[in-house]
């Protein structure tokens, strides 16, 4: 897909012809470049809205609505991806905001999985976790099949993964968000009244900074981690992430979700999120 019309707002009345189609097949229409993968996944990742609602792959179109493809996140040229920290058998990359992690069967654009022999040509990298495509941060990379199996061995609450993040809403207390989630749902976590009993899925936030316009600075700090994770934890608690289009109101300026420390037996990897020092910060912890 061609990144100007990538980024453009457009929008799609369904007329008869497109009655009665999937939502992910009619799309076809107003992006040919995308394979059907890859349509799902924008889907999936907030940008499309129907009659003004989020909605799934499979949503059945009726005559009269109207489809439409929010902007994505301003197109950064060639994906790049730099290498933080590297020790032992691992390495942790900077992904930028706007790249897959892993390739998507049937297109969809470039990932960091694909990127990784030619920044390791010596090695044979695997990936061992993921980001949405939205967020930015650490991807952490096994160097042989060594690491990965030790990696994979490891006790789940001996990783520390933390993130920044810029939520909608006032935080003047650490919060610890311990309901279970739901990721039956490929295009969004729901997040139930039970008390999830795995510790390894709670999700701990704590307050940074007060900003400007009633929103807040947080730092996030989770162990495994499941799909949609913090994002979804975060907006049943009333704090919406800055730019969500699927939990939030997708504001303009891309999602503020940043995962910045990474840390196991042997291997801890930092970098700041390229939005910390544009903030208009009010209050820090220490003021309080």
């Amino acid at each position: 897909m061609h990144e100007k019309s990538r980024h453009d707002a457009r929008s799609l009345i369904v007329d008869e012809s497109l009655a009665g189609s999937r939502l992910d097949h009619a799309l076809a229409r107003v992006l040919p470049e995308l394979g059907l993968r890859g349509r799902k996944r924008f889907i999936e990742n907030g940008w499309v809205r129907v009659d003004d609602r989020p909605a799934a792959a499979a949503l059945r179109l009726r005559a009269g609505q109207r489809i439409a493809i929010l902007p994505g996140p301003e197109p950064a040229g060639t994906p790049e991806l730099s290498v933080v920290e590297r020790c032992g058998g691992y390495a942790a990359l900077l992904k930028p905001a706007g790249l897959h992690s892993a390739a998507l069967a049937g297109g969809g654009g470039p990932s960091a999985e694909a990127l990784l022999p030619a920044l390791f040509p010596e090695a044979r990298p695997r990936l061992l976790n993921r980001l949405d495509f939205l967020t930015s941060g650490l991807l952490l990379t096994a160097l042989d099949d060594a690491a990965a199996k030790a990696y994979a061995a490891l006790d789940p609450l001996k990783v520390g993964k933390e993130y920044l993040a810029v939520v909608v809403g006032v935080l003047a207390e650490p919060l610890e968000l311990k309901r279970r989630l739901d990721t039956e749902d490929r295009r969004r976590t729901r997040v139930l009244g039970k008390l999830e009993p795995d510790s390894r899925l709670w999700t701990f936030v704590w307050p940074e900074a007060a900003l400007a316009g009633e929103r807040t600075l947080v730092r996030v700090r989770i162990h495994s981690g499941a799909r949609h994770q913090i994002r979804a934890h975060l907006a049943a608690a009333g704090l919406p992430i800055l730019g969500d289009p699927l939990y939030g109101e997708g504001e303009a300026g891309g999602l503020f979700l940043h995962h910045g420390g990474l840390e196991f037996p042997g291997f801890s990897a930092r970098c700041a999120p390229s939005w910390l020092d544009g903030l208009e910060r009010l209050t820090s912890p220490e003021d309080q």
